[in-house]
């Protein structure tokens, strides 16, 4: 009897057929592992860097800092661009009467931008004032233009919201997702001149 069940079971042993991975097929699992291993803990540090913080020093909050109602204009020649890790790209902005810290976007959205502001280079920058509590001057930059060849970068929207942060119905895209976040030229406007804003002290 015992006999007669393991030969039942060699036989339906040696009768199944064992699916093999075709090489075609390994691509996409190493894909399927990194997109499973890798993508999350990307995705989670990406949101760490958009949340709101309040900037050593200055006291502002950023990049949710911008207030609508300080919103100006400010023309002069940039210098000390800096690019850390985290937190805004910023640079002095010398008016020849006033210096202004202008806080710009994150480091990669920078990068796509391929903006190169060599110091002296004269700029125009819309975007919301505010008085620091370091007693310091800075503009959260809604939009960037080069005097010498009139390129415009976008960094906000008209209500100030942050571009690179994606369309507000769709919440916090990835990198690149907006679409082009400059244009060719065109004028700048002015808004309302008032300082202070969110984060800072009014003037």
């Amino acid at each position: 009897m015992a006999s007669s069940l393991l030969s039942s079971v060699a036989m339906r042993t040696d009768s199944l057929t064992i699916p093999k991975i075709r090489r075609a097929g390994l691509p996409a699992l190493l894909l399927l592992f990194w997109v499973t291993a890798f993508l999350p803990p990307a995705l989670e540090s990406a949101q760490a860097q958009e949340s709101d913080t309040v900037l050593e020093g200055s006291g502002i909050r950023y990049p949710g800092g911008f207030d609508p109602n300080t919103v100006g204009e400010v023309r002069g020649k940039a210098y000390g661009l800096s690019v850390p890790e985290r937190g805004p790209v910023r640079f002095r902005l010398e008016t020849g009467k006033e210096t202004y810290t202008v806080l710009a976007s994150p480091k990669w959205f920078w990068k796509d931008l391929s903006a190169d502001l060599p110091d002296g280079t004269e700029i125009r920058v819309r975007g919301s004032k505010t008085l620091g509590r370091d007693a310091n001057l800075y503009v959260i930059a809604q939009r960037i233009r080069i005097g010498s060849s009139g390129r415009s970068m976008d960094l906000r929207d008209d209500d100030g919201f942050p571009l690179w942060k994606g369309p507000k119905a769709g919440g916090m895209g990835a990198p690149g997702s907006y679409g082009s976040p400059m244009r060719g030229g065109g004028g700048m406007g002015s808004g309302p001149a008032g300082m202070g804003g969110m984060g800072g002290r009014r003037r």
